[in-house]
Order: structure tokens, then C-alpha cells, then sequence
């Protein structure tokens, strides 16, 4: 089982560990998974996610060669700004979900799921021209810290102005010791929030301020899933996998419009044009009870229509919510489904996501 550099610490402040994506994690600490959730809507929250890869890539042809892999835009990316997409294999399926952001002209940074970068990088190097350059950045750790206190924490702890900066954009700066940092306004949660990508060397010291600010609490991966859950932004592995396409995954506006000359293009494009024979959809249960995934779909006519790919327990709804992929004519927010949870099954309805509004900087106050 792999560590990240706060493992140790994780141990000391009590947390509740185990298995993910290979890594010892943090699944909760000692208030539990409800309390960090919502003290993550209301104030704040910092997460250890260095146990996602990082990468560089660099040359005069990068921003073809990620166009060449996904199927985004970036050579008109402003320096700066962050691209949510997915690497897709030769059937159009998704290899894995990953956020690129344009450093410098001929500089991107990528950042990959846990569980996926060993793959991802073997298909990035199978794929990879002769002239670019690919950095594993191996000495670095990952720390997210969002809620509404993200922008003042950002400034009390890393003496960083964070006002300025825009949503889905990554900066170079310094930490208070002087080290290159890199800090993007993205997040897993749908609040406001940032990523902060730093030396091994200095994690546990930044860890140990972040942890112990009066309006943050540690927050470990079970409520990072539900937070993710209620925004309805999709886990590899559940709700994205190499059989699924961005179209069926609902994530076409990450598609380039200039363009199809990339990987996997022909299923893209035949999809765009004659539509799928599965979308992903929310799914809200109005029966009380919770459904996870796996839990099959049914319409009113007792007809099997799809399943759940995502479920749980929303502790801001106080309701069951998840994610599935179902036939495109049950795909109708308000529709009324059953789920099947153990044996039973429970009245739900198919619901547009996310589940709560998000609160990130793009979204106009």
C-alpha cells in the first residue's frame, strides 16, 4: 500500500484509514463524514489528494499533442487557464478524466486520477512525439482547500492575494519560505476553492497550519465523495470508465468545435450526430431508504431502463441522491423511476444535477 508524505500525520490526528486507488487514505476524522461535509459547505475544508499524479509537458508542439489525446482546445488556451477533459482510447472510450492547464506558450500541467495515472502515463509516452518533453512530478504533493474561507486562508497561510485570481486558471507563486508552488482555483466540491500543488519537503509544515486554522476542519475522502456527489461530477472507476464515451457521460461541451482529429474521434462524432443509446443522468429518491451503486433502474412500466453507477446519502438534501447511465427516453428530469435496493424497490425520480447549487468563483453572486 502507498503513503503520501502527510500518511504519518493523518495517523496522529486521528483519522479513520483506508484503501484507495492503492494509497493508505484518510476516509474521515474523528467528528465523522456529515460534519466535515457540511463544515465544508458553511466554512471550510483542506484535503490531502497528493496521491493524484502530476505532469509536465513541454515543447513547441504541446498543445497539438493534447489535442491530439483529447478532444478539447488548447492551442487558443490562454497561459493560465485550466481545461477540464478526458484522454481517450482508439474506441472513443474514456481512459481517464484529468484537469490541463497552459503554464507558458509551450508548458502544460496535468493532473491525473490516483488510480489511473500508471495508465495514463504508459498512453501519454506510447503517444508522445519525440520533441516534447514529459516531467513526472513525483516531488510534489497535492493539498485542496475549499469553502467559503478558502479566499482568506489562501492569504493568511500562504500570504497569497487569491481575489484576483479567476476560476479554473493555475498560478505560479511562493510559498512563505520561498519554494515554487503552483495554486489553481479549481475543487472536487463545487465550493470555492483552490489546489495547491508543493514541495514534499515542506507539505507537513503547510498540513499542520492548514489543519489547525480556527475555520477549517480535516476533510477525508468519504465526504469528499458526497460533496462531489451532490455537485454530480463523475468518478472514474464508477461513473467513467473505457466503455464510456464523453457523449454518453454527458460531457460534451468539453468537445472542440474546430476539429475532430483526435483519438477515438470517429465513435465521437458518429454519437454527436445519431445520439447514444445511454446517458448519464441524476437520480433523486423520493421512498426514504439509500440507494448505491450498482442499485438497477426501473421505469413506471416495471421495465429495466439502466442502474446506478453512483448513490449515497446527501447530508444537505437529507435524501438519497446518485448518478447512473439510463435509456435516452427515461433521461427527462421529473421522470418517475424505481430503484431496487435490496429487493425493494424504491420510488425515485430522474433529477438535473448538481443536486445544490455551487458556489465556485464562476458562479455570478
Amino acid at each position: 500500500m502507498k503513503h503520501t508524505i502527510l500518511h504519518d500525520l493523518h495517523v496522529r490526528q486521528g483519522a479513520k484509514m483506508g484503501p484507495f486507488a492503492g494509497y493508505d487514505m484518510p476516509l474521515f476524522y474523528s467528528e465523522g463524514v456529515i460534519a466535515e461535509h457540511l463544515w465544508t459547505r458553511s466554512h471550510g475544508g483542506v484535503f490531502d489528494v497528493s496521491h493524484m499524479g502530476q505532469i509536465l509537458v513541454e515543447g513547441e508542439g504541446a498543445a497539438a499533442f493534447f489535442e491530439r489525446i483529447t478532444p478539447s482546445a488548447f492551442k487558443p488556451k490562454a497561459t493560465g487557464k485550466a481545461q477540464y477533459t478526458v484522454l481517450l482510447n482508439e474506441q472513443g472510450g474514456i481512459i481517464d478524466d484529468l484537469i490541463v492547464t497552459r503554464l507558458a506558450e509551450n508548458l502544460f500541467h496535468a493532473v491525473l486520477n490516483a488510480g489511473r495515472k500508471d495508465v495514463d502515463l504508459v498512453w501519454i509516452k506510447q503517444h508522445l512525439p519525440s520533441d516534447l518533453s514529459l516531467y513526472v512530478l513525483d516531488n510534489r504533493s497535492l493539498i485542496a482547500i475549499q469553502g467559503a474561507w478558502a479566499e482568506r486562508v489562501m492569504y493568511e497561510i500562504f500570504e497569497y492575494d487569491a481575489h484576483k485570481q479567476g476560476y479554473m486558471t493555475m498560478v505560479e507563486s511562493r510559498a512563505p519560505t520561498g519554494e515554487k508552488i503552483y495554486i489553481s482555483r479549481t475543487g472536487y466540491t463545487g465550493e470555492d476553492g483552490f489546489e495547491v500543488s508543493l514541495p514534499n519537503d515542506i507539505v507537513p509544515e503547510i498540513w499542520a497550519k492548514l489543519s489547525s486554522h480556527s475555520e477549517l476542519k480535516n476533510v477525508g475522502l468519504a465526504a469528499r465523495d458526497s460533496l462531489r456527489l451532490e455537485m454530480g461530477y463523475p468518478l472514474y472507476g464508477q461513473d467513467l470508465d473505457e466503455t464510456i464515451s464523453p457523449v454518453e457521460a454527458g460531457l460534451e461541451w468539453i468537445i472542440r468545435k474546430s476539429d475532430k482529429d483526435f483519438i477515438g474521434a470517429e465513435r465521437i462524432v458518429a454519437e454527436l450526430a445519431n445520439g447514444v443509446s445511454r446517458v448519464r443522468v441524476g437520480v433523486r429518491l423520493t421512498d426514504p431508504g439509500v440507494a448505491r451503486a450498482g442499485a438497477v433502474l426501473f421505469d413506471a412500466q416495471d421495465q429495466e431502463i439502466g442502474k446506478l453507477t453512483s448513490g449515497g446519502h446527501s447530508p444537505v438534501l437529507k435524501q438519497s441522491i446518485g448518478m447512473g447511465y439510463v435509456k435516452p427516453a427515461a433521461a427527462v428530469p421529473g421522470t418517475k423511476v424505481f430503484v431496487d435496493v435490496r429487493g425493494k424497490k424504491l420510488a425515485a425520480e430522474i433529477a438535473t444535477m448538481p443536486f445544490v447549487p455551487p458556489k465556485t468563483k464562476a458562479v455570478k453572486k
